[in-house]
């Protein structure tokens, strides 16, 4: 935990301390707001000395279990604790992996409402939306016909991806690189395991970028596709929606001037 964290952490612990109504049996005058300290880490199961150095934003050491019971303590809401489990440096042993929500019609409807070519993918990178100029770019590909539009089994299983993406062997690599960041995310995930292996299985290049183990942020930046005899150039800008933080609006912008 560095000292900036540290410090943040001891400010909210203490805020949300003094937020609560003092307990039922308290007695006597009150001085301050909220619980004292000494009824606080009663009722998390912890040290007096423990919960001061922390909101002092010393560097003492959490434990994951010790900051549950103080987010229970202080009657803490989902965004509260997970913010407590954040400053912490701490992942919260409680926090469970949900299933992929269903989209929403909203959300479906962005990339029609773009004029570059715009695609919407969901947790297992499938295409579930996209637009007019995203068909023309990636044809025959995105049929309006056909199921089941993956990237990845795009980019490694189809003939087509290799003709299409420039330097495809640099883009490959870095697309499994990107990939297996949002897989740390959810490495339970039964869709997505079995996404993996079934690309180990069909694709020597994937399973060799995967076990490469690499990781990559998603950061945009140009991408080339080869269409009709030439390379057209974008700039792809990936947008992940708030409601949505599993999903990814993937834009391309023409690069000026082609």
């Amino acid at each position: 935990m560095t000292p900036d964290a540290a410090r943040l952490l001891g400010q909210f612990i203490r805020a949300h301390r003094e937020r609560l109504a003092p307990p039922a049996r308290a007695f006597g005058r009150r001085r301050t707001p909220g619980w004292r300290r000494e009824e606080l880490a009663d009722a998390a199961g912890v040290s007096i000395t423990w919960v001061t150095f922390l909101e002092q934003g010393r560097q003492v050491s959490a434990s994951a279990n010790a900051l549950a019971r103080l987010a229970l303590a202080l009657q803490l809401t989902a965004a509260e604790r997970a913010t407590l489990f954040e400053l912490a440096g701490r992942r919260d042993p409680e926090l469970t992996d949900p299933p992929a929500a269903a989209l929403s019609p909203s959300l479906l409807a962005l990339p029609g409402l773009l004029v570059v070519p715009a695609y919407l993918l969901d947790r297992c990178w499938y295409i579930q939306a996209w637009n007019s100029g995203a068909e023309r770019l990636f044809a025959p590909w995105l049929d309006q016909q056909a199921e089941g539009h993956n990237l990845l089994e795009f980019v490694f299983l189809s003939p087509l991806a290799r003709h299409l993406i420039a330097d495809w062997p640099v883009r490959s690599e870095r697309l499994v690189a990107e990939f297996r960041n949002d897989f740390a995310r959810h490495p339970g995930d039964p869709a997505l395991l079995a996404l993996v292996e079934r690309l180990s299985a069909q694709s020597a290049d994937f399973s060799r970028c995967w076990q490469a183990q690499a990781v990559q942020y998603r950061e945009g930046g140009e991408r080339g596709f080869c269409r009709q005899g030439k390379v057209l150039n974008f700039i792809q800008t990936t947008l992940v929606p708030s409601a949505a933080p599993d999903c990814k609006l993937v834009c391309l912008s023409p690069v000026a001037g082609q």
